[in-house]
């Protein structure tokens, strides 16, 4: 054990990879070594083989989590609070400390003067300290180093003190606030957008108000009766319709931007920036790997986001504090947001309420907004400060209650901004972060193994800098004057048939790039005794583009079926019949899912099980079409998630409800190995998701060099060696 832990130290202090097994048994040496280091490793820039000068996180394996990789010298030429470049002669006085490891002088003196004298990196106990005087001050037009350069109210600053000698206990820490003021009545202090040109993670940039630099980005509409004709006497009460819609990505540049080269791995596209806030848990169930996980998680987000796009945080647990406002994603920008990230620590209960009310006061409050605006919640809890269980004659807790008023806005006037929630691990509340995010019209996520957070985040991201319709409204109207709308199918999405019968609309929202989505409208064909066809009815879709801001109206061509005299062979559109698949599928997910609430696990088995032959029989699946499959192997998945009440309740609700919330939208979910390339369940990602996904892999994956770097230390411990 003590030469375990002299080596893991030695490696603690040159700053090289360390791998956090999964649990304490598997290597508590290991453990120990990895608590005792300092978190403002985990994030620490590392070299890019595009040569980006971004921070970027380490490239952690599937099993365990590398905390650093900058090599042997790099704990003397980087500062390890701030992760910035140490050089002498650079204009910041340098300290070094008794125990031989180096800061900028700025930033550890900061830590010291609010009590802090152990060495960041080594724990080591320091005799000697620096004093900062009032002369230090950054000079003006200096970017100020570490948590300090944002404004002092907005920091969320902790530090970890742990008792010698090493414990195996890892949650028995004392937890010692270094500043926390309070947070500001408004939250206006949003950074101004300074009406930059729009610059994309893609590499493209373009005028927002320089329409001429590109195409308008438009949908594509197209409409499939279930048969192409109906014998001229007979009548149809529920003939069915497929709408189908696909938001294009074509956009031309005719002027090139100089930043084309900096991102060759990603296509060069314009897009809408984003203001994205992310509310995350840091209980105290969230300590140890799952923090350093997420922070790794967070750290991915932040060095995709461009520089027009802003992030602001809010962690929460017993209460909730906004680290840092909406801020650009600049170079500086994403340093300081890696900061403030890194310095979280967990403890606490899990007040998720308060969480979502402070994103929802950043959203509210900004001055300037961005085209697109998204939440994403990350919880491994329950909320225990809001929602009460079941009891008091009220059947079901009131999850409405977690969010806002401004989020949920009401029974009847629809969501402003869509909460992606992301439920992580065995023992959040699946029920209630669904509801969050079906309340708020995102979407939920089931994050069941460690590993995944970072693929998850990297899925919805992809869609997020993808957006290029806004506020798509559907509008169906009849044609033909006998002709009656039936019902719209339309998922969750806000839809409604006018009294005559006439004219639906379907409320869609923002569509991301290349992004699908597929309406069945039922409507009754009338008999006719002279024309050879019937029109049926027609297509309007309003929507806006978020660059230019322009409304655009397009209309599809009518839908008309033949009218022959005599009956001929009925061929059923394969397109229209994979769409009844999937919401009979999405029907008997939701109907098995209330069986097992109801402690009918056999039945909830039966529902699926009936539901997966009643389409192995349909056209689609006889046509081996790809979507049948992928329902099928769901439907399946579920199915053994119902094996006994233990298994229900550690995966398969969460699982089902991911599913739910993905079919219900129209838009892909993490759930399972949903984020493989070799799974089956891969549902509407789009190629934005997917080059994201990609990215986020390669740098789980990481270099053959890194991989012998931290090949060694699995030795130690009893894990599997990392693929």
């Amino acid at each position: 054990m003590g030469s375990k832990w002299r080596k893991a130290k030695l490696a603690l202090g040159l700053n090289l990879c360390v791998v956090v097994p999964r649990t304490l048994e598997d290597s508590p040496s290991v453990l120990e070594a990895s608590e005792r280091h300092s978190d403002v490793a985990l994030l620490s820039p590392a070299n890019s083989n595009t040569g980006s000068s971004r921070p970027t996180t380490p490239s952690p394996s599937s099993h365990g989590l590398w905390l650093s990789k900058s090599g042997s010298k790099s704990s003397k030429q980087t500062c390890s609070i701030c992760l910035t470049k140490m050089k002498q002669g650079g204009g910041q006085a340098i300290f070094t400390a008794e125990c031989s490891h180096s800061f900028h002088f700025q930033c550890i003196a900061s830590n010291v003067k609010h009590g802090n004298q152990i060495c960041p990196v080594c724990r080591a106990k320091w005799k000697e300290i620096p004093v900062q005087g009032p002369s230090l001050n950054p000079s003006p037009g200096r970017a100020s180093n570490g948590p300090v350069g944002w404004p002092q109210n907005d920091a969320l600053m902790t530090v970890v003190r742990r008792l010698p000698p090493p414990r195996r206990d890892l949650n028995r820490r004392h937890i010692m606030p270094l500043y926390q003021a309070a947070d500001p009545a408004i939250f206006d202090d949003d950074e101004s957008l300074d009406h930059q040109p729009v610059f994309s993670e893609r590499g493209c940039s373009c005028d927002n108000n320089a329409s001429d630099n590109m195409s308008l980005k438009s949908i594509e509409i197209k409409t499939y009766p279930e048969v192409s004709a109906a014998p001229q006497s007979n009548t149809h009460d529920n003939f069915t319709v497929l709408v189908h819609l696909k938001a294009s990505a074509a956009v031309t540049s005719k002027t090139p931007s100089r930043n084309q080269a900096s991102l060759p791995q990603f296509s060069q596209t314009p897009r809408a920036p984003v203001d994205l806030v992310t509310v995350l848990d840091i209980s105290g169930s969230m300590a140890g790997t799952k923090l350093a996980l997420l922070k790794r998680a967070m750290g991915f987000v932040i060095q995709n986001l461009g520089s027009s796009d802003r992030l602001s945080v809010i962690a929460f647990s017993s209460t909730a504090r906004r680290l840092f406002p909406l801020r650009r994603m600049s170079e500086l920008g994403r340093q300081q947001a890696l900061q403030a990230v890194n310095s979280l620590v967990a403890n606490g209960g899990t007040n998720i309420a308060e969480g979502l009310r402070k994103g929802a006061k950043i959203m509210e409050e900004r001055k300037e907004k961005n085209p697109v605006a998204s939440i994403i919640l990350l919880s491994d809890g329950q909320d225990t400060y809001t929602v009460s269980g079941s009891g008091n004659n009220q059947p079901q807790p009131n999850y409405r209650l977690l969010l806002p008023l401004s989020i949920h806005g009401g029974d009847n006037t629809g969501f402003q901004i869509p909460v992606h929630v992301f439920g992580f691990g065995a023992d959040h509340d699946a029920s209630s972060m669904h509801s969050i995010s079906e309340i708020s019209g995102g979407t939920f996520s089931f994050i069941e193994t460690e590993a995944v957070i970072q693929d998850a985040f990297a899925q919805c991201i992809g869609g997020l800098l993808s957006v290029v319709v806004q506020e798509l409204q559907v509008g169906v109207e009849c044609v033909h004057p006998n002709t009656r709308l039936g019902s719209l199918k339309a998922g969750s999405y806000p839809s409604r048939v006018m009294a005559d019968g006439r004219v639906g609309f379907i409320d869609v929202g923002d569509l991301y790039a290349d992004e699908e989505r597929d309406f069945l409208v039922s409507v009754n064909v009338p008999a006719q005794s002279s024309s050879n066809q019937t029109s049926l009815l027609k297509v309007r879709c309003v929507f806006k583009d978020p660059l230019t801001k322009e409304m655009t109206t397009l209309e599809s061509e009518e839908v008309r079926i033949a009218r022959p005299e005599i009956a001929g062979q009925v061929v059923v559109s394969i397109e229209v019949d994979r769409q009844r698949n999937r919401l009979q599928a999405a029907e008997a997910m939701a109907q098995a899912r209330v069986a097992a609430e109801q402690g009918d696990l056999a039945g909830a088995v039966s529902i699926l099980e009936n539901c997966r032959k009643v389409l192995s029989e349909t056209v689609s699946a006889k046509s081996h079409d790809r979507l049948c499959i992928a329902l099928d192997a769901e439907l399946k998945e579920m199915q053994e998630r119902m094996a006994s009440r233990h298994v229900y309740e550690a995966s398969g609700r969460a699982y089902i409800l991911s599913g739910l919330s993905s079919h219900s939208w129209q838009r892909a979910t993490a759930r399972g190995d949903s984020t493989d390339g070799s799974s089956l369940v891969q549902s509407y990602q789009t190629p934005s998701m997917v080059e994201m996904l990609t990215r986020s892999q390669a740098m789980l994956l990481g270099s053959p060099s890194a991989q012998r770097l931290v090949q060694p230390l699995w030795s130690v411990g009893s894990q599997p060696k990392p693929r």
